[in-house]
């Protein structure tokens, strides 16, 4: 197989492997991989609003909203009305919320330190630049196709 074959097998081996062995290590604190980026978007700085959340975290705004329904249950996350918006959201972590960031990212430490000793020196900078690279270019082409068509027609057999 040529490259262009194997690079998106390559990429999904790659993310299911680091999810499946985030959401083991994070199990103990009764947080998923997903959630914990929510919860590291969070933790980088204040509070956003709900859609602004799911645009940084490249997700789904159903999905964000549902992982954030769990995260306030667990007092990790705090949701208010927006200040200037009554119609928006505005999400932020609770000291609780730190706290347990803290501790999934010292979980997390040796997944990093593992990824990044399987590179050559700088090679962590060149992949996180082609990751963005083709992150971003896979999105303007999401956004340029027509969406698919759905036959709403249905086959009665008899």
């Amino acid at each position: 197989m040529s490259a262009q074959d194997e690079l998106p097998l390559a990429l999904r081996a790659a993310y299911l492997t680091l999810h499946r062995l985030s959401d083991a290590r994070f199990a103990e604190f009764g947080v998923t991989a997903d959630q914990f980026v929510l919860l590291a978007t969070l933790a980088r700085g204040q509070a956003l609003t709900q859609r602004e959340l799911a645009v940084r975290m490249t997700s789904d705004p159903s999905t964000v909203r549902a992982m954030l329904v769990l995260l306030e249950k667990s007092q990790l996350v705090k949701r208010d009305t927006h200040p200037t918006d009554a119609r928006a959201r505005t999400v932020c972590l609770t000291a609780a919320g730190r706290r347990v960031f803290q501790q999934l990212w010292k979980a997390g430490d040796s997944l990093r330190a593992s990824m990044i000793q399987s590179l050559q020196p700088g090679e962590a900078e060149l992949l996180v630049d082609f990751l963005r690279r083709l992150s971003s270019s896979l999105n303007s082409e999401r956004l340029t196709e027509d969406p698919p068509t759905i036959n709403t027609a249905v086959e009665v057999r008899t």
